[in-house]
């Protein structure tokens, strides 16, 4: 799809990207169409057998955004986000206080490098914040990277792996 901040080039996207500045427009028809688009498909899990709090969205980037989203605006309990390099979009539409839905103290592994040139650190560190006023603090961790640009490394990696390994653990 064209991308505004891609100067209306076509790339590989979920939503458009406007800026990249907290206070940048967002695409709200977009993110949220996208958002429908994810739960859509974790529906087609759930018919298909798989129960969703055995289902962990994630992503990079925008992909991580829109788990975030998707996650906190869903009415399926899911069993947990993996949030890398991203940011919480239209993080203004949020409740100043506690969520009431039913991932209120759904587990979230957010990553993020010290180094980001493109999503800088800044916006994973507002992220978090306002994902600890809205679900279970407890259940939100928060690693960085040093080092790390906009990328993924061996140690986030491994951090995705325990996370996963212990939300959704064998089944008997």
């Amino acid at each position: 799809m064209p991308v505004s901040l891609n100067m209306n080039m076509a790339m590989p996207s979920w939503f458009d990207i406007i800026g990249l500045s907290p206070d940048s427009q967002e695409d709200e028809a977009g993110i949220k169409q996208a958002a429908e688009n994810v739960k859509a498909l974790i529906d087609q899990e759930v018919k298909n057998g798989i129960p969703s709090n055995r289902i962990i969205l994630g992503g990079f980037s925008q992909g991580g955004a829109l788990s975030l989203y998707t996650a906190l605006t869903t009415h399926q309990k899911l069993a947990g986000v993996v949030a890398l390099s991203c940011w919480l979009p239209l993080r203004a539409s949020f409740p100043q206080g506690p969520i009431s839905g039913v991932n209120k103290d759904i587990a979230v592994l957010q990553c993020h490098g010290d180094c980001d040139p493109l999503v800088p650190l800044m916006f994973g560190s507002l992220t978090v914040e306002k994902l600890k006023s809205m679900i279970n603090p407890a259940n939100v961790t928060f690693r960085t990277y040093s080092g790390m640009m906009h990328s993924s490394c061996i140690e986030e990696m491994m951090d995705v792996k325990q996370f996963i390994d212990k939300h959704l653990p064998p089944i008997d």
